[in-house]
């Protein structure tokens, strides 16, 4: 083996037809940052120095992993007063569709047994009225199922309420997150220290990596620590001199992680298809082993195969376009035996025609797949996407309620600022111009024909590089993505810090490259920053710490409590997806629509239901409210009245422009709207006319919210009473 230059992440490997394939039988050979790993156990040195060193390295990586936990859960209590409310504000405060999952665990424990609970929620007929739905097949909450039974079979009843067990779990996945966080920057830069930086930035930023003090329940704040995990296993097994145990026990990981990322959150198949967009990218530039990129698809294909047998076959996941985009790249890159052939630009030509062929056998099967499967769940996703870049109707109801809320936006601007402030984006830059120069330089020596001995960049470098780099497009082009993003950013910021590449170049630069320098500024830098983040944020923690609130929104206190007591336990409620999540949980009524948006018709139903918010008839209103099975409709002020969003993105001017209505208020209207015929229902109704108080009768009201009852009309008569209830 040659010796290998500190100069760049490198490995050296031999060029030209057959050089990718010579490597199939054989590990990868060593780096230039081999010698400066401190986990050489995982290569077999059991010395007293690398026992100690790593010990070291994995107590800093759990103590920092247990200091965000504790820091989120203290956050949660400090700003709700959780310990102290009551039961039905705790539940109240799983907001929006947390509140619809809670309830699943909720309902795993009321169940007389597990049994029996497994059997109602795979025929569930509370969560949409008027149909008998297989909740383990349609919504990802195998783990409120998993902790539910585990609550019940372990001993804690008498010491652990229920909804701190949940809450628990969740902020312990953070310490989890964390870890792997730590262990990717820790492989890539070969110092524990890069991991350090990684904790820190990752908790120093908080307000950018996670939102799980708040929104405890969402299916991200489950599946992203496994993510982490499948990255940090990733990076594992592309690293060089792995032993054949130690490959398998790598997989092994890889496949469990992706499993659980896969069965914790429905957009898994989105994620998942732009890393193995990445898988791709590598293959093309010839820094993976036909054996590795093998390998990655199949255990991505493994985790959602798996996750489709768990799921009842759920048709979403078979119709996915990253299964579709696998099975393309796989065959065309079987078929395509001499893609590696050529001088460079014949190389080059070769692989646009395959990309441009796996690009279109991807479609054509995704095509097929959903048409053989009539599979419509997922399209409102790409009703989105084409409404975001102008390529589809901009009046789409669907498409509008994600184009309409910030979090589906654009990343703004000052979330780079708060990355500045503490100090991550400065060595982040960098690090990625400087790899990602390195990398083309790399693939351009790769594909041509002459390339021995020439240096090759680390694949467990250039996948992180790629990871951070389109997760990161991912985020700038929708907000809400950017949690995938941040997290991993403090790994390859900490990675460009710690590892040798930039000092090397550095110091090169200042003429004083010397291995015993490189070796002081590597740890010496960090140590400094890890010190200055110290003194300059502690002090903000434990003032953002001592910060006491409490949860307080009596008028929601009330209706929950009014519904509990005074209706009906088979009470059918319309209103909205949020509120309804909410009553589900609290009360256990049946519903009529729901946040968990992906079925065609529940989001038709959703459209319905949400006329209560248009300009329409009383009648029209009354019918579309009993095709749903509705015994009661919830109104909202915070609706009817909406000043959160502009004129163009409320939700009453959504319904007009899908209705073909007039918009309220001054501005420009569409040539084709119209006028409409019957004023807003849900502001019509307070008036208590003849026309509404024949089918409705108002049964509660507060400063929020008011609740009417739909009165049975009478089949013999043709007109109902004018006279008011």
């Amino acid at each position: 083996m040659r010796a290998s230059s500190p100069n760049m992440t490198s490995l050296r490997q031999r060029k030209g037809s057959r050089g990718k394939e010579a490597a199939e039988g054989q590990t990868q050979q060593s780096n230039c940052c081999s010698h400066h790993h401190p986990d050489k156990i995982l290569q077999g040195d059991w010395s007293w120095g690398s026992i100690i060193w790593t010990s070291i390295g994995w107590s800093v990586s759990v103590g920092l992993g247990l200091l965000c936990s504790i820091y989120v859960a203290t956050l949660h209590e400090n700003d709700l007063w959780f310990s102290n409310i009551k039961e039905v504000e705790r539940e109240i405060s799983f907001r929006t569709e947390c509140g619809l999952y809670y309830s699943y665990y909720k309902q795993m424990l009321q169940a007389p047994s597990i049994q029996e609970g497994l059997s109602e929620l795979i025929q569930d007929n509370l969560t949409e009225s008027r149909r008998t739905i297989n909740l383990l097949q349609r919504m990802n909450i195998y783990q409120e199922v998993f902790l539910s039974v585990l609550y019940r079979l372990l001993p804690l009843q008498a010491y652990l309420e229920p909804v701190y067990f949940y809450i628990y779990t969740v902020f312990s996945l953070q310490a989890v997150y964390v870890i792997a966080l730590y262990l990717t920057a820790w492989l890539l830069s070969g110092s524990w220290l890069a991991g350090t930086l990684t904790g820190v930035w990752y908790i120093l930023n908080r307000v950018d990596t996670t939102r799980v003090e708040f929104t405890i329940s969402l299916r991200e704040n489950w599946s992203l620590p496994f993510f982490a995990l499948q990255v940090a296993a990733i990076t594992c097994y592309l690293r060089p001199q792995l032993s054949a145990l130690q490959q398998k026990v790598t997989v092994w990981l890889m496949f469990v992680t992706t499993f659980c990322f896969c069965l914790t959150w429905q957009f898994n198949q989105f994620i998942l298809l732009v890393q193995a967009l990445i898988i791709y990218a590598l293959d093309c530039g010839d820094l993976l082993s036909t054996t590795q990129v093998t390998t990655l698809y199949l255990v991505q294909v493994s985790g959602l195969l798996s996750v489709w047998l768990l799921q009842f076959c759920n048709s979403m996941i078979l119709g996915s376009l990253v299964l579709s985009f696998i099975v393309a790249a796989l065959f065309v890159r079987h078929c395509q035996s001499s893609l590696r052939t050529g001088g460079l630009l014949l190389r080059v030509a070769k692989l646009l025609l395959h990309t441009g062929l796996v690009l279109l056998l991807t479609f054509i099967i995704n095509f097929l797949t959903k048409r053989a499967l009539q599979l419509q769940s997922d399209e409102h996703i790409f009703k989105f996407i084409k409404s975001k870049f102008g390529l589809g109707p901009t009046r789409d109801f669907d498409a509008s309620l994600y184009l309409c809320e910030e979090a589906f936006g654009l990343l703004p601007l000052d979330t780079l600022e708060r990355l500045a402030g503490t100090l991550l984006l400065y060595p982040y830059i960098p690090t990625v111009l400087l790899l990602s120069g390195t990398l083309v330089a790399a693939v351009l020596q790769n594909l041509r024909p002459k390339g021995g001995g020439v240096e090759a960049f680390r694949p467990d470098v250039a996948y992180n590089l790629l990871h951070t780099v389109l997760y990161g497009l991912l985020a700038f082009s929708t907000m809400r993505m950017k949690y995938i993003w941040t997290g991993h950013m403090c790994a390859v910021a900490a990675y460009g810090v710690c590892g040798t590449e930039i000092w090397t170049l550095l110091l090169k630069v200042l003429r004083c490259n010397t291995k015993a320098l490189l070796r002081v500024v590597r740890y010496a830098v960090p140590l400094l920053l890890i010190g200055w983040l110290y003194y300059k944020f502690w002090p903000k923690l434990m003032e953002e710490l001592s910060d006491l609130r409490e949860f307080y929104d009596p008028d929601t206190v009330e209706l929950m409590t009014w519904i509990s007591t005074k209706t009906p336990k088979q009470a059918v409620f319309a209103g909205s997806m949020q509120l309804l999540a909410g009553i589900k949980l609290c009360t256990g009524r049946v519903l009529t629509n729901h946040p968990h948006y992906e079925d065609k018709d529940l989001r038709e139903r959703t459209r319905q239901v949400y006329q209560v918010y248009a300009r329409r008839s009383p009648e029209e209103v009354y019918g579309i409210l009993r095709a749903a099975g509705a015994d009661y409709v919830v109104l909202e002020n915070s609706i009817c009245y909406e000043r959160r969003h502009q004129r163009g993105c409320r939700l009453r001017d959504l319904l007009d422009l899908s209705n073909g209505h007039i918009m309220d208020g001054p501005g420009e209207n569409d040539p084709d709207l119209v006028p409409a015929s019957h004023p807003r229902f849900c502001d019509a109704i307070k008036t208590d006319a003849a026309a509404y108080t024949a089918l409705f009768t108002r049964t509660f009201q507060n400063k929020t919210f008011y609740v009417y009852r739909l009165k049975k009309k009478r089949k013999n008569s043709a007109k109902t009473s004018s006279d008011p209830v």
